[in-house]
């Protein structure tokens, strides 16, 4: 036990200029910067996240695992582009790339489709990681990317095939029993995200659209969704969405994670209505990312454990 911070001062300076980066990227492309709430009434129903509970003199309240519900209020309320930076809060998550509390840029263009958004991203990520080197950038489809590490097709494989074809043992198959999904993000990241190149930024694109979260599923091969995520070698540095519009469905995916959280015994959070309200008053056409930066400062330092960049961990990490 240490009283010292985890981040020294070559580090916390490289965080400073990374930060006068973004504001700078943001800035010149016309960009609003906001601040929402950290600590919200509502949270996320995603059975891959863990929200922070708080109990206040009002009731009770999480810590925001991301700004999204928020920042897409704004953007219903007739806001023009923006971007936030702030803390995002994720019970559970504690590693060398994961933190209970961690810093989250996530920025939302109106009008963007898919391959407007992921060069954006792309360009942003070039600009802030400069001394890790970088040899291009290779883009491919989910599907591909499965059939070329696993010869496996994503879409269609059922939960046996993926547990089969990642060699799973019999302890880690009563674990995760059918659930495809769950078997496809461990495929993702112990057998595909391994296979990409370190000194290359790689785009996954068009996730099944059992895994849209809240991207809008490709209007020309609804069997996938408009999402994207963002890898340096095997680190998933951001994961962005074509955004779905529509109410009604966003509404039926709500019920669909409620019903998936209480099967398998996570706590049920209510459904966000005031998030729904605003798409139902008219959520514009857009595109949206998180980007970890934490996760890019380490890339670009060159270190391998997130606490290295962070000045304290949070909680017990610390």
């Amino acid at each position: 036990m240490s009283w010292r911070p985890g981040a020294d001062v070559v580090t916390a300076r490289a965080r400073a200029a990374m930060l006068d980066q973004v504001r700078d990227y943001f800035r010149d492309a016309g960009v609003l910067e906001v601040c929402t709430p950290v600590l919200g009434g509502d949270s996320v129903t995603d059975p891959n996240v863990e929200s922070i509970p708080c109990e206040t003199t009002a009731g009770r309240a999480y810590l925001q695992p991301s700004p999204e519900y928020f920042m897409k209020r704004l953007l219903a309320a007739e806001y023009p582009d923006i971007y936030q930076v702030g803390p995002a809060f994720r019970d559970g998550e504690n590693g060398r790339r994961h933190a209970t509390e961690f810093t989250m840029l996530e920025w939302y263009r109106r009008g963007f489709d898919l391959q407007q958004i992921i060069d954006d991203a792309v360009t942003l990520s070039r600009r802030l990681i400069t001394r890790h080197s970088l040899n291009g950038v290779d883009d491919i489809h989910y599907s591909a990317a499965f059939e070329q590490h696993l010869d496996l097709d994503p879409l269609t494989a059922t939960a046996q095939d993926i547990a089969d074809a990642v060699s799973a043992d019999p302890t880690l198959r009563e674990a995760i029993g059918d659930d495809r999904d769950a078997w496809l993000d461990l495929a993702l990241a112990t057998r595909v995200a391994s296979s990409f190149p370190a000194d290359r930024l790689t785009v996954l694109h068009h996730f099944p659209a059992s895994q849209s979260a809240l991207a809008r599923l490709d209007p020309d091969a609804p069997d996938v969704a408009e999402r994207f995520e963002l890898f340096v070698g095997s680190v998933e540095i951001a994961n962005g969405f074509v955004e779905l519009t529509d109410a009604d469905e966003q509404r039926r995916r709500f019920d669909q994670d409620r019903r998936k959280r209480r099967s398998a015994g996570q706590t049920v959070p209510a459904i966000d209505e005031r998030f729904l309200q605003a798409l139902e008053s008219g959520l514009p056409e857009c595109a949206g990312v998180a980007l970890g930066l934490d996760r890019v400062l380490m890339i670009d330092e060159g270190l391998d454990d997130i606490r290295q960049v962070q000045s304290f961990a949070s909680g017990r990490q610390e």
